[in-house]
């Protein structure tokens, strides 16, 4: 990289690996926004790594990342490649439907294979919690199900390649907004529909999850300044970035510091209104970061430039 990466996207990214090995390096906290399909992109082989070597230290992702790292976990060996996948039609799309394989790309998931195996032991987790009145994040429930060791006998890949069991043996702060629209928040709901969940607020979500995300920001930036790296746009990012100016200008009562390194990997067109094109200079305007904050828009593949970066900021 250092060769090589010298114009135009490249130098960007080598500027903000460098940035985000000098924040860690400092002793500052990173926390990784994850929107798109990362998961099953297998993001999981380098990222996995990162958690372990604490160079991220609290996550906000999608719940579609959320599941889909643990489902590559138990299914990897009946997913299906399609590297065709711009030359299906459309009745090529519905055999994947009828066969049960749900594309993302280039990559069929198996529905039985990984959503209704982790369904099926989701399910009697939910249902415990409901009769203890213990209401739970998502994601707790998921660590819950990773530390049982129900999963082991279904592993089809290492699990050091799954974020998910990286940032479970760390305990790592998890932040899943929008649960709902997810494969396992569908069935959560409509295991309520069918009367096998009664209480929907077992699961907690949203505003359960941004004060937990106040609290973390709160502590933590006491000692540490945090760093914001965002993968993709959509609400992996929007809802953790703006944490800071809910504490600053809505609670009031405490003043936190900005955000202290910002990187955007995103293929957004940029701006025409789009949040997730937005340049980072729109950001200081929110009071999210500061003038004088590191930023970087790195404009390309995420499944290219992440792994690259992450090695970077590891010595690899």
């Amino acid at each position: 990289m250092e060769r090589n990466f010298r114009h135009f996207n490249s130098a960007e990214l080598l500027d903000a690996a460098r940035a985000y090995k000098s924040h860690c390096d400092s002793g500052g906290k990173m926390l990784l926004s994850m929107a798109g399909a990362m998961s099953t992109a297998e993001l999981g082989i380098s990222l996995a790594e990162m958690i372990r070597q604490d160079k991220i230290h609290a996550i906000c992702t999608t719940g579609a990342n959320l599941e889909e790292d643990i489902f590559n976990l138990v299914a990897h060996k009946h997913y299906k490649m399609v590297r065709n996948y711009r030359d299906l039609t459309p009745a090529d799309e519905e055999e994947l439907m009828k066969a049960g394989l749900n594309r993302v790309t280039d990559t069929a998931i198996p529905e039985e294979e990984a959503m209704r195996k982790i369904e099926r032991h989701l399910l009697p987790l939910w249902q415990a919690h409901e009769r203890n009145r213990q209401p739970a994040p998502p994601h707790e429930y998921l660590y819950e199900l990773i530390r049982s060791g129900e999963l082991e006998k279904y592993h089809q890949i290492d699990p050091k390649d799954s974020w998910l069991t990286a940032a479970c043996e760390k305990d790592l702060p998890i932040f899943v907004p929008g649960w709902a629209d997810s494969s396992l928040g569908n069935y959560f709901v409509a295991a309520h529909a069918n009367g096998q969940i009664h209480d929907l607020s077992i699961v907690s979500e949203d505003f359960e999850y941004m004060m937990r995300l106040i609290n973390w920001y709160r502590i933590q930036s006491q000692h540490s300044k945090i760093g914001f790296f965002q993968i993709g746009g959509g609400i992996a990012g929007d809802f953790p970035i703006c944490v800071v100016p809910l504490i600053n200008q809505d609670i009031q009562k405490y003043d936190v510091p900005l955000w202290a390194y910002f990187c955007q990997i995103s293929d957004s067109t940029t701006s025409y209104g789009s949040y997730s094109g937005a340049v980072p200079n729109e950001k200081i305007t929110w009071g999210k970061l500061a003038p004088d904050t590191p930023r970087f828009m790195i404009e390309s593949d995420a499944t290219i430039v992440a792994p690259l970066l992450f090695s970077y900021v590891m010595d690899k």
